[in-house]
């Protein structure tokens, strides 16, 4: 019981307060508190709204763009070196429509290392998105796409490879965002 009470403490003032306190020190220290784990070097920006925050794993020198739902329900490990552009969605479940209870299913979200993905995009539970891969802007991944893949659409689908050397730091953390 006071696990959950803590758990709730967590999300309700992070998602009130500090989400919007103009310090990516701040914000971070309160989801390390609550116990995310976050990397060196890496952002969080303004307006994120999280789930779960003990269940988000995000590694070195990766940025959160404004306004994203991480959702670690289910489990939700972000790599090192990943961008996640603004206003992405990490969906951690769903509900089972036929459940006399209105029962739900948590499954954990993996985006490996040196990902790409660009604004509006939402990621479904259960997902893979691996190494270099780039998601376009508002795309639904419903399945794992694959590493160096470029997916895009509604539902995201491979319409090209990446070529990059993935040997970029994308670290990224203006004051007061």
């Amino acid at each position: 019981m006071i696990r959950k009470l803590w758990e709730h403490a967590g999300v309700v003032l992070f998602n009130h307060f500090f989400t919007h306190f103009p310090s990516h020190r701040v914000r971070q220290a309160v989801l390390r508190l609550w116990g995310a784990k976050i990397g060196a070097e890496s952002a969080v920006f303004r307006g994120t709204t999280v789930l779960g925050i003990d269940g988000i794993r995000i590694g070195e020198a990766s940025v959160i763009g404004f306004r994203c739902l991480l959702d670690g329900r289910g489990g939700l490990t972000i790599g090192d070196n990943v961008v996640i552009a603004s206003d992405v969605h990490f969906i951690a479940g769903h509900h089972l429509p036929n459940s006399d209870d209105f029962g739900y299913v948590l499954e954990p979200t993996l985006i490996e290392d040196y990902v790409w993905i660009a604004s509006r995009a939402t990621v479904l539970e259960g997902i893979t998105v691996g190494r270099g891969a780039v998601v376009g802007a508002c795309s639904l991944v419903r399945r794992s796409v694959e590493p160096m893949q470029i997916a895009a659409g509604i539902p995201a689908k491979p319409v090209a490879v990446r070529t990059s050397a993935l040997t970029y730091r994308p670290v990224y953390r203006p004051k007061l965002f």
